[in-house]
C-alpha cells in the first residue's frame, strides 16, 4: 500500500513534470514535420511521441512506476500512470491555444491524483484525492448553477460511436434547454467542469488518457461524475459525464442508452 507522503510526492512531481512537459511540447510546435493519421479525424505529431518519451522517462528515473500513455501503451497496475502527452491534437496543430498535457495517478484502483497543464493558456489543475482542486494554485469549484443561466455542457465527439447518437443526445439536450459547445480536448471540457467555466461535460466514447486526470479535479471541486473505471474503462475506455450534480440526472437521462456499442 502507497503511504500518504508517497502519493504526496508523485503529485507534486506531476505538477513540475506537467510543466515540463508543456515547455517541450510549446517549443516543438513550429517543427512537426510529417503527421501520423490514426484515422481520419486523429492524429499524432513528433511532439506527441517526444512529449510521452519525457514523461515515461522522468517517471522511470524517479519511481520506476509503470505507465499508460496514448502513444506507446501500457498494461494497468495497482499503481500506474495515465498519461495523454498533447491532448488536443488538432488544436495544437492548426495554433489553437486549446491543448493540454494530461497526468493522472490510479492507487489501489482509484484515480488518487490528476494534473491537467495548457501552457499557451496559462493554466494549471490540479487534484489530489481528498484534498481539493486546485487553478494555477487557487481553489476551484464546480458551477453548482451559481451563474443562474441555463446550463453549458461541452459534449466531446468520436467515430467509436455513430454521428446520428450524437444529433440524438444534442436534440435531447436542446429540448431540456442546455446550450452546448465542442472545443476539441475532452481533458479541458472535463477541467472546465472542475473550475465552474462550464458545467459539464459528455462524450459517449472516451479513452482513459483523456479524463482520468480531470475526473479528479470534478470531485475534488465537488462536481459529480460517473465511474469511468467500471467495466474494464482503463483499458477499453467508457461515456464520460462530469457535472455540477444540479444536473446530474439530466445529462445521465439525456445520454440513455445512446452510449452502448
Amino acid at each position: 500500500m502507497e503511504t500518504s507522503r508517497a502519493l504526496i510526492a508523485r503529485h507534486e512531481f506531476a505538477i513540475d513534470l506537467a510543466r515540463e512537459a508543456g515547455s517541450l511540447a510549446a517549443g516543438l510546435r513550429h517543427s512537426l514535420g510529417a503527421l501520423e493519421a490514426k484515422n481520419p479525424m486523429d492524429y499524432a505529431t513528433v511532439a506527441d511521441h517526444a512529449v510521452e518519451t519525457l514523461i515515461r522517462q522522468r517517471i522511470g528515473e524517479r519511481f520506476g512506476d509503470p505507465v499508460i500513455g496514448e502513444e506507446d501503451g501500457g498494461v494497468p497496475a495497482d499503481l500506474v500512470w495515465v498519461v495523454d502527452p498533447i491532448d488536443g491534437t488538432i488544436n495544437y496543430i492548426h495554433g489553437s491555444p486549446r491543448w493540454c498535457v494530461s497526468i493522472a495517478l490510479i492507487a489501489e484502483g482509484d484515480i488518487a491524483s490528476g494534473v491537467i497543464h495548457a501552457p499557451d493558456e496559462g493554466r494549471l489543475f490540479s487534484a489530489r484525492r481528498g484534498h481539493g482542486a486546485f487553478l494555477n494554485g487557487a481553489p476551484m469549484h464546480a458551477s453548482h448553477l451559481g451563474h443562474g443561466a441555463s446550463p453549458v455542457v461541452e459534449i466531446g465527439w468520436s467515430p467509436r460511436r455513430p454521428i446520428e447518437r450524437y444529433g440524438t443526445l444534442i436534440r435531447r439536450l436542446i429540448a431540456d434547454g442546455i446550450e452546448f459547445r465542442r472545443l476539441g480536448s475532452g481533458a479541458l471540457g472535463v477541467a472546465d467542469t472542475a473550475a465552474g467555466l462550464n458545467d459539464g461535460y459528455i462524450e459517449l466514447h472516451i479513452n482513459a488518457w483523456d479524463v482520468l486526470a480531470g475526473i479528479v479535479l470534478v470531485r475534488e471541486a465537488g462536481g459529480w461524475a460517473n465511474d469511468f473505471l467500471a467495466n474494464d474503462g482503463l483499458v477499453k475506455g467508457n461515456p464520460i459525464v462530469v457535472c455540477t450534480p444540479e444536473i446530474a440526472t439530466r445529462l445521465q437521462t439525456a445520454m440513455g442508452t445512446l452510449a452502448e456499442p
